[in-house]
């Protein structure tokens, strides 16, 4: 006959019964648990304006005929894929985007290559350059619009005037050169932030490395094509695949400065055209889901670009 086996519970040195560790799974949610408001505040405001912009694009919708209102299928998207001038608009975004993009970049590979040094008031001159990506869209604008470009009383003018003399030609900016003088505000805007970016990565070289570099007798331009060009590749990426995200997008400046004229509209300015000015519910829904689309095309390359980065970082670590 075996005797009976019986378990007791543990306890602890007091006494007290020691209670089970929380399984993976609950100590997952309790992690989570913080993140949901901001999750589901982010899902109402974000993602449910888009699921509702992509079935409205589905309707052919004139708001100023709602009793016409019927269902399109994709023949919107067909609309605008067929429209000369939302291509002509595509055409001028890429142009706009890979313009500000790379005189951006190289503008700001420049400066972060100056800030880089060590010099008396470094950090005064660091501050101004940040200056113009801290200002509101809208008044960099109209500021470049009125102080800069004004015809009679704007900055370039005046400059001219004191050179020239009363000979010196006043032209009207933003009538001759129109995307010229857009593409002018924006690299203004964006190249302080590439100048962070790129200042970042030239921070994170390794000192040692360019010290050896330089007990081999390399030279100023040797150890920057060798060595700091190489480092800065994926920093380099980051800043173009970031700045033609919100390049891509940009309203502002073409709409302050140009109002959409003189072959300037971009998509963002066209959807603008579609909706307010042509009533055009369902047209100006499919060609924002284009541009939509388009983002997230470009967001994707940078996330990877940035998970690189991160990787390339722990590993050297």
């Amino acid at each position: 006959m075996s005797a009976a086996t019986t378990t007791t519970p543990v306890t602890t040195a007091s006494g007290q019964p020691l209670t089970r560790p929380p399984s993976g799974k609950l100590r997952d949610w309790a992690t989570r648990a913080p993140l949901l408001p901001a999750l589901i505040f982010m899902v109402v405001v974000t993602q449910l304006p888009f699921v509702a912009t992509l079935v409205i694009s589905l309707f052919d919708w004139n708001a100023l005929y709602p009793d016409a209102r019927k269902f399109a299928w994709f023949a919107n998207y067909g609309d605008v894929l067929s429209d000369p001038d939302l291509r002509k608009s595509v055409l001028t975004t890429v142009v706009l985007t890979v313009t500000v993009v790379l005189i951006s970049v190289i503008l700001g590979l420049a400066l972060a290559l100056l800030l880089d040094r060590k010099f008396r008031g470094r950090g005064f001159v660091r501050t101004l350059l940040i200056a113009p990506f801290l200002v509101v869209p809208v008044a960099a604008a109209l500021l470049w619009k009125h102080v800069l470009y004004n015809p009679e009383y704007g900055l370039f003018n005046g400059l001219l005037h004191l050179v020239g003399g009363d000979g010196a030609p006043q032209p009207d900016w933003v009538s001759n050169t129109p995307l010229m003088a857009v593409e002018a505000s924006l690299i203004w805007q964006w190249t302080p932030f590439m100048m962070l970016i790129l200042l970042a990565g030239l921070q994170s070289r390794s000192p040692e490395l360019i010290e050896a570099a330089k007990l081999d007798g390399a030279g100023s331009w040797q150890i920057f094509r060798y060595l700091t060009l190489p480092h800065l590749r994926r920093y380099l990426e980051l800043g173009a695949l970031l700045g033609s995200v919100y390049i891509v997008q940009n309203f502002d400046a073409v709409f302050t400065i140009t109002s959409g004229g003189l072959g300037t509209a971009n998509l963002p300015y066209t959807v603008y055209q579609s909706f307010y000015q042509a009533h055009e519910n369902g047209l100006a829904s499919a060609a924002g889901v284009l541009v939509v689309i388009g983002s997230i095309i470009i967001a994707t390359f940078a996330l990877r670009v940035v998970s690189s980065l991160f990787r390339e970082e722990v590993g050297r670590a």
